[in-house]
């Protein structure tokens, strides 16, 4: 089994994980499925910024765990979820990082989701 590897984020690959200063609230399928006011903020280089929830502001429930799985080598190791109300559209529409590489570890215990995949992620106040 190949040795997978592990890459520290630094000015060549920033992250930065900030507090949400507003309420996130993410809907599929006409649902609410997640809703908080501690989300975290990820800013990975030059990529979008990513609200990660913590599991405990998600309805669970509403999700069902995929076997699709992929690895970053600044995150760790990726597990998926799909949200059977959103449809086709919202499979695998959810990720998380159950072990998350020590630089992230702020984002272990929170799920994200993608955007096209999803009906809204709303920042409010």
């Amino acid at each position: 089994m190949a040795t997978k590897t592990v890459r520290i984020p630094g000015p060549d690959h920033p992250i930065a994980i900030t507090p949400t200063r507003r309420r996130v609230v993410v809907t599929v399928g006409g649902r609410v499925v997640a809703d908080s006011r501690n989300a975290l903020t990820l800013q990975e280089a030059s990529y979008p910024a990513v609200q990660y929830v913590p599991r405990a502001d998600v309805d669970l429930s509403l999700l069902e765990r995929t076997a699709h799985a992929t690895y970053c080598p600044y995150k760790g190791d990726c597990a998926y979820y799909s949200v059977p109300a959103g449809g086709e559209r919202a499979v695998n529409a959810v990720w998380t990082y159950e072990q998350p590489c020590d630089a992230v570890a702020a984002i272990r215990d929170h799920v994200a989701f993608y955007p096209d995949r999803i009906d809204a992620i709303e920042l409010r106040d």
